[in-house]
C-alpha cells in the first residue's frame, strides 16, 4: 500500500496548546539556528594553524571551504523541503547531528580526510537550517509578528555565521588548545540547542508513513516568467556571495600572511564584521523597495571591492575593515532585495523551485570563486590572486549594477 506524505494545518486544539510558547519559541528557534550556523565558520580563522600542522597550499584550503557549498547545495536539491514534509523539529535536530559530526572531525583530524568529511556534514547542517530554521522562526512567531520574525531568523543566519569565527578566533589566540577548545564549546553549545528543539512546539502536522519521500528531490525550476527577474538578481547575489566567500575562505591567509596582522581573535574579528554589516542591509531592504535596493547594494559592493583591492595594494588592514562594513552591507541589502524580486515574481506553484535555484547560484557564488583565487596563488601569490578576484567580481558586480539602474526589478503580487 502506498502512503503519502500530508503536511495539514494545526488543529485548534494544538494551536491554543502551543500559543502560550510561542514567542519563546521563536527566540528559542533563532537561537539552535544561530548556534548551527556558528560551527559552519569556526575553522574560518584556523586554517593557518592547520597549514602549519599539517601541511598544505592555499589552494587546498579553497577546496576544503568549496566543499562545504558543496554539501549545501546537496541538501537544497535533494532535501530543501524536507521539514514541510517531516516537521522542523526532527529537521533541526538533523542538522545538529551534523554540526555535532562536523565538530567531532575537526576535533579527532590526524590530516585532510576528516577535515573534508567535516565541512562536508557543515554544509548538510546549514542546508537543513537554512529552510527548516527560518520556517521556525517565522511560524513560532505568531500573528502580527511577521516582520519582527523575518529580521530574526536573518539575524540568526548572519549572525551565527559572523560568531563562529569570532569565537574561535577568540579562543584560539587567548586560550589553550586552539584547535581542540572551539569545537568542545560548540560542541557543549550544540546539546544544550538541542535541548530547546526538544522543547519546541511543532508547527508542521505529518500523517505516518512514507519514509521514502525523506529525501524526494524538491525540483528546482525557474519558469519562463521568472527568468527576466532572475537572472541580474542572481548574479548579483553570486558577486554578493563571492565576497562572503572570500572572507570566510582565504581572509585568515590574507591578515596573517600578505597583512601581517598573526592576532587570530582579529582575523575572526574581521569576518564577523561582514555578516553584521550584512545583516544591517538585509534590514534596511524594505525601507528602499526592491527596485532602489538592488543597484544601491550592487553600488555599496562595488565600493567594498575597491577597497579590498586597496587593503591588498597598500597592505593595510584597514581597508579590509572597511571593505567588510561597505561591501558586506551591500552584499545583505543586495541579496534580500534579490531574493525578494524572484520569490514575488514567480508563480505560487514553482516559488520553492525558484527560490531554490537563487540559493545554488548564490551557494556556487561562495564556492567557485574562492577556488579560483586559490588555484591562482600557487601561480602569483595570494595578494595577486585576491587581486584579480577583486577586478573580476568588480566587474560582475557594475555590470550587474547598471542593468538593475536602467531596468528596475519589479516583483510581481505574490
Amino acid at each position: 500500500m502506498t502512503v503519502r506524505w500530508r503536511v495539514t494545518a494545526q488543529s485548534g486544539t494544538d494551536q491554543a496548546q502551543g500559543r502560550a510558547g510561542r514567542g519563546v519559541g521563536s527566540l528559542g528557534a533563532a537561537t539552535v539556528f544561530a548556534v548551527g550556523m556558528a560551527g559552519t565558520t569556526l575553522p574560518t580563522p584556523l586554517y593557518g594553524l592547520y597549514r602549519e600542522e599539517i601541511g598544505f597550499s592555499e589552494l587546498i584550503v579553497t577546496v576544503i571551504f568549496a566543499v562545504y557549498a558543496l554539501g549545501v547545495i546537496a541538501v537544497l536539491l535533494l532535501a530543501g523541503d524536507v521539514s514541510d514534509r517531516t516537521g522542523r523539529r526532527p529537521v533541526l535536530l538533523a542538522a545538529l547531528v551534523f554540526s555535532a559530526g562536523s565538530a567531532l572531525c575537526f576535533l579527532l583530524e590526524s590530516g585532510l580526510p576528516l577535515m573534508f568529511l567535516g565541512r562536508v556534514l557543515s554544509g548538510f547542517a546549514a542546508g537543513l537550517l537554512s529552510g527548516a530554521g527560518t520556517a521556525a522562526v517565522l511560524e513560532l512567531a505568531g500573528p502580527g509578528r511577521t516582520a519582527r520574525a523575518g529580521l530574526a531568523a536573518t539575524a540568526a543566519n548572519m549572525g551565527g555565521l559572523g560568531s563562529g569565527p569570532l569565537l574561535s578566533g577568540l579562543l584560539a589566540q587567548y586560550a589553550p588548545w586552539p584547535l581542540r577548545l572551539p569545537y568542545l564549546v560548540h560542541l557543549a553549545l550544540v546539546c544544550a540547542v538541542a535541548l530547546i528543539v526538544w522543547r519546541l512546539p511543532e508547527t508542521v502536522r505529518t500523517e505516518r508513513g512514507g519514509a521514502r519521500a525523506l529525501l524526494r528531490p524538491s525540483g528546482m525550476r525557474v519558469p519562463p516568467e521568472v527568468r527576466g527577474v532572475f537572472t541580474p538578481a542572481a548574479c548579483a547575489a553570486f558577486a554578493g556571495f563571492a565576497l562572503l566567500g572570500l572572507f570566510t575562505s582565504v581572509s585568515s591567509g590574507f591578515i596573517t600572511g600578505t597583512l601581517g596582522e598573526s592576532n587570530l581573535a582579529v582575523a575572526g574579528a574581521v569576518v564577523f564584521t561582514v555578516f553584521l554589516a550584512s545583516t544591517a542591509g538585509q534590514s534596511l531592504m524594505p525601507r528602499l523597495g526592491v527596485a532602489r535596493a538592488l543597484p544601491a547594494g550592487c553600488l555599496l559592493l562595488l565600493v567594498g571591492l575597491l577597497l579590498a583591492g586597496l587593503s591588498l595594494l597598500v597592505k593595510s588592514l584597514w581597508p579590509l575593515v572597511a571593505c567588510a562594513l561597505v561591501g558586506g552591507a551591500g552584499q545583505g541589502l543586495g541579496f534580500r532585495a534579490g531574493l525578494t524580486a524572484v520569490s514575488g515574481a514567480a508563480p505560487a506553484r514553482h516559488r520553492a523551485g525558484a527560490i531554490s535555484a537563487f540559493f545554488v547560484v548564490a551557494y556556487l557564488g561562495i564556492s567557485v570563486p574562492s577556488v579560483g583565487v586559490g588555484a591562482i596563488s600557487l601561480a602569483l601569490g595570494l595578494r595577486e590572486a585576491g587581486m584579480v578576484f577583486t577586478a573580476v567580481v568588480m566587474l560582475l558586480t557594475a555590470a550587474v549594477g547598471a542593468y538593475v539602474w536602467r531596468r528596475p526589478l519589479t516583483p510581481a503580487p505574490a
